[in-house]
């Protein structure tokens, strides 16, 4: 009988993959371990203690960060989820078209050009508004993250759209439904897994984004990233370390619904 192939049985495979999960989240561990360091040292571990997670919520400018990203990444990934439902029922729900495949890569585009080239753009895009309207708050900062999680939260969307029957989106016209009526009560309930998945995954990149708001925000405008990327220039503290902790606790449950909401099926 032939042997089949079975990558899983490939000579040192199985080793080259534990080296490659020890790099990748070794440090991680090691950072959420000294979290709890009741010492100030980053070296030794004196013990086991919450003071640098009581210190974190008490420092005002970190409680000022933190609100300002999630009202920043809530708000652009509303907007970022709209824009890219619409687009996704545009490029789905239609026959093929001369032009398509050019819509998709402009769709994905933010997704191929590097970020710090997109940070740029936009960086002397937003300072010719500037200049002509005065106005300087954190629309830009939203805006931004709104392009750029757009592409992050079409491809959940797209991806339940061209898995999603299209018995019943049918069935509904030929009783007479209104387009809209059609989309309200047969595709958005069917469509809902995917949309809240984009929105979590759009949610989550803006959180997280660094190089576009660094070179997009006006002063007094750091979000929670860019204010640890402040302190860390200056010295590591446990401080950072217990705001790291609380800050990837956060992604992972964020990321934790993501994954749960879109192994939904019909």
């Amino acid at each position: 009988m032939a042997r089949t192939f079975s990558i899983r049985r490939q000579r040192g495979f199985t080793t080259i993959a534990m080296i490659c999960f020890f790099a990748l989240y070794l440090p991680i561990a090691v950072l959420v371990f000294y979290s709890f360091n009741a010492g100030e040292s980053l070296a030794s571990f004196e013990g086991v203690s919450l003071r640098w997670f009581a210190k974190a919520f008490e420092n005002q400018q970190v409680i000022d960060a933190s609100l300002r990203s999630l009202q920043i990444a809530a708000v652009a990934a509303v907007i970022a989820t709209i824009a890219a439902t619409m687009a996704a029922l545009a490029t789905t729900r239609t026959e093929p078209y001369r032009g398509l495949t050019l819509k998709y890569a402009f769709i994905n585009q933010p997704l191929m050009i590097p970020e710090i080239v997109t940070a740029v753009a936009l960086l002397i895009f937003f300072a010719r508004i500037k200049i002509w309207t005065g106005y300087s708050g954190l629309g830009y900062l939203i805006a931004a993250h709104t392009a750029f999680c757009i592409p992050f939260a079409y491809l959940p969307i797209r991806a339940r759209l061209e898995n999603m029957d299209l018995t019943l989106e049918k069935a509904a016209a030929d009783l007479y439904a209104t387009p809209w009526n059609a989309f309200r009560y047969v595709t958005l309930p069917l469509l809902w897994p995917g949309i809240l998945a984009g929105f979590m995954l759009a949610f989550v990149i803006s959180l997280d984004d660094v190089v576009i708001t660094e070179f997009v925000k006006s002063a007094g405008q750091d979000t929670l990233p860019t204010y640890m990327l402040g302190q860390i220039r200056r010295t590591i503290t446990p401080e950072m370390n217990a705001i790291s902790t609380l800050f990837l606790l956060l992604s992972i449950c964020v990321v934790t619904v993501f994954f749960v909401v879109n192994r939904k099926r019909v």
